[in-house]
């Protein structure tokens, strides 16, 4: 593991690795009832904006209930200063991928960490498409065959190019691979059908939050894409930039940018 990993199990108490998991697992069943009665021909942002609010209320409620005294850091509800008095934070993005849930289509995700201290100590992310939920607590981290001769398949957004992305490209020869939400890209890597996930332009703790708790739980290379450590629950959550990648490949990277 990197300097750069932002997990600390330890800080985990005996539950919060399982609700994780069930959140996001209720989260997303939810999410694909909502989509499964609307046709793909008679979806749109509609839908989307239906699964953003459904699928946050339900994590709101199952938060409350189960963890009553931890503080909420969600991307569908109103912030509130409050959390940053909190050791314990959970952050959540209901519908990561609204995009690609309304259209249909399976790259998109649920995410539910818990930082305690700005620092992971649990997560989960659901990819109810492909009827998954990838979570924190295992007792092994993951191993993926040697790469041998092939090319790095690196993950990349649909539709956003960035000048990293293409820097990257060259350094490692890798071969790219578009997919939709974070959490769909970070598992990707996780999951071993992709090695590289280089994320530059901004985004917010929710958007890595439950990504990077898997991905560093599995025993891959997380931190900023300058190789410094990723940090939760801040007055202001947004984040510049991300890498989740094989520990092999992240000295390379981190070159290139």
């Amino acid at each position: 593991m990197g300097p750069g990993m932002p997990l600390d199990e330890g800080l985990a108490r005996a539950d919060d690795h399982a609700t994780a998991a069930r959140t996001a697992a209720a989260a997303g069943r939810l999410l694909l009832e909502l989509r499964g009665a609307v046709p793909p021909r008679a979806a749109g942002r509609g839908l989307g904006a239906d699964g953003d609010r459904n699928a946050n209320r339900l994590i709101l409620d199952l938060l409350a209930a189960g963890s009553p005294d931890d503080a909420v850091l969600s991307e569908e509800a109103a912030d509130s200063t409050a959390r940053l008095e909190s050791e314990r934070v959970w952050v959540v993005d209901p519908l990561d991928g609204t995009r690609e849930f309304s259209e249909h289509r399976d790259d998109w995700a649920v995410h539910v960490a818990l930082a305690v201290g700005g620092i992971l100590a649990a997560g989960a992310v659901a990819l109810p498409a492909r009827d998954l939920v990838l979570a924190t607590g295992t007792a092994q981290p993951s191993s993926w065959p040697p790469l041998g001769g092939r090319s790095p398949r690196m993950v990349v957004s649909r539709s956003r190019a960035h000048p990293v992305t293409g820097r990257i490209r060259e350094a490692i020869g890798a071969e790219l691979v578009p997919l939709g939400s974070a959490g769909a890209k970070a598992m990707a890597v996780v999951l071993g059908e992709a090695d590289v996930y280089a994320h530059a332009g901004g985004m917010y703790e929710w958007d890595h939050a439950a990504p990077a708790a898997v991905a560093a739980s599995a025993g891959l290379w997380v931190s900023r894409l300058d190789g410094r450590p990723l940090r939760y629950n801040r007055k202001d959550p947004w984040s510049p930039d991300l890498l989740i990648c094989r520990p092999e490949l992240a000295d390379a990277v981190l070159a290139a940018v």
